[in-house]
């Protein structure tokens, strides 16, 4: 099975809110898309667009309507959805991800020191592939997270400038994940 570190080729992630979001990720320089919106409706067709392209689809899972945050919900996902893999802050979701052959994020809010220790805990239990920090604009915090963890950080959020993109990866982030559409198209 192919490692997420294996997975990027491209260091920025396209987060993409919408449709029309979606077909401006497919035509850029990103390997990797995050889903950040969908129905149970839509959702596979979203995928399959995205797989089409050649690319790799991950579906935050929070976000997603219709479909349960239990394991039957990430069960139906892995078995008629078929993503790459799933995003999540719901721990609990992120071991069933695995179990059931996905790739899984653990996203981290990370408001405070306790925060830190608290998600450090739960990346450790969870058997996350990587780990997403909020907001992503904290090289400081990159650098102090990649000397307790040997699993990939993706920084994200609040990043909106090419400047901050690098400084993330620089401070040790495997990739960005942003949702601003010109970040896509970075050359790096």
């Amino acid at each position: 099975m192919e490692r997420i570190v294996d997975m990027v080729e491209h260091q920025v992630i396209a987060a993409v809110r919408s449709e029309e979001e979606l077909d401006t990720a497919l035509g850029s320089e990103v390997n990797v898309i995050f889903l950040m919106m969908g129905t149970i409706e839509n959702l596979r067709e979203l995928v399959g667009k995205v797989k089409n392209n050649g690319k790799h689809a991950f579906v935050h899972f929070d976000f997603i309507e219709g479909i349960a945050s239990d394991r039957s919900g990430v069960q139906y996902m892995a078995n008629q959805i078929k993503p790459d893999g799933i995003l999540s802050t719901r721990n609990h979701l992120i071991g069933v991800a695995k179990e059931n052959g996905m790739k899984a994020i653990q996203r981290l809010f990370l408001i405070d020191s306790t925060a830190i220790r608290n998600g450090m805990k739960a990346i450790r239990s969870s058997g996350a592939d990587a780990v997403e920090i909020m907001p992503g604009i904290m090289p400081k915090v990159i650098r102090e997270l990649t000397g307790m963890t040997d699993l990939p950080i993706i920084a994200g959020g609040l990043i909106r400038e090419e400047e901050e993109v690098l400084e993330a990866l620089k401070a040790g982030a495997l990739a960005v994940s942003v949702g601003e559409p010109d970040l896509w198209r970075m050359k790096l």
